[in-house]
């Protein structure tokens, strides 16, 4: 983990703004020039630029401030914090622009035209439709089916390649699965 604050440059906008700390320190602190720090107090640099308070951040504390404020050789010091990153399984909805939307149908016409494999509802959630339109489009009866292009939703940023492969390989899965099945079945039936 990097001894670097979450933007440097606000951050010492903030330390310029409330403590009494040197420029060296707030430039060693913030990973900045101390011309630039110097700069930040002069009102030249960092214009517009609202200042980011690292104590509210759990960055710094007021003690570590102080202490650093007695004694101006003394650098400081960043809290070392340990984030725990969840590996949940929850995809977080992309936002889509409006100028993306009506491509979606399009996506899904491409899905269905390369990838027939999957099911409506893999290609509803991959596109961000519902699964009535995937039906409808795969159907032919959806309201617009004749303007539609078949465009690829990967470069279209739509979702990444990664997702369509894991579609991919589910609904390869389940073939393999319905097969085995079905021969289970027949081997039943026979005996």
């Amino acid at each position: 983990m990097s001894n670097v604050p979450l933007m440097p440059m606000a951050t010492a906008v903030w330390l310029v703004e409330n403590t009494t700390l040197t420029f060296k320190q707030i430039a060693t602190f913030c990973n900045l020039h101390e011309v630039e720090v110097q700069g930040i107090a002069d009102g030249e640099v960092a214009k517009g630029i609202i200042a980011y308070n690292p104590i509210i951040s759990g960055q710094l504390s007021r003690e570590e401030i102080e202490l650093s404020s007695k004694d101006e050789n003394r650098p400081l010091q960043i809290k070392n914090m340990d984030v725990e990153i969840s590996s949940s399984d929850k995809k977080i909805k992309k936002y889509v622009p409006l100028s993306k939307r009506q491509d979606k149908p399009d996506s899904a016409l491409w899905l269905i035209k390369n990838h027939p494999q999957l099911k409506d509802s893999q290609i509803a959630r991959l596109v961000g439709i519902t699964k009535n339109s995937v039906s409808s489009i795969r159907n032919k009866s959806y309201w617009n089916f004749n303007n539609l292009n078949a465009k690829d939703p990967v470069a279209m940023s739509l979702f990444s390649q990664k997702d369509l492969i894991e579609a991919i390989e589910k609904a390869e899965r389940r073939i393999k699965r319905e097969k085995r099945e079905k021969e289970k079945l027949k081997e039943q039936i026979n005996t």
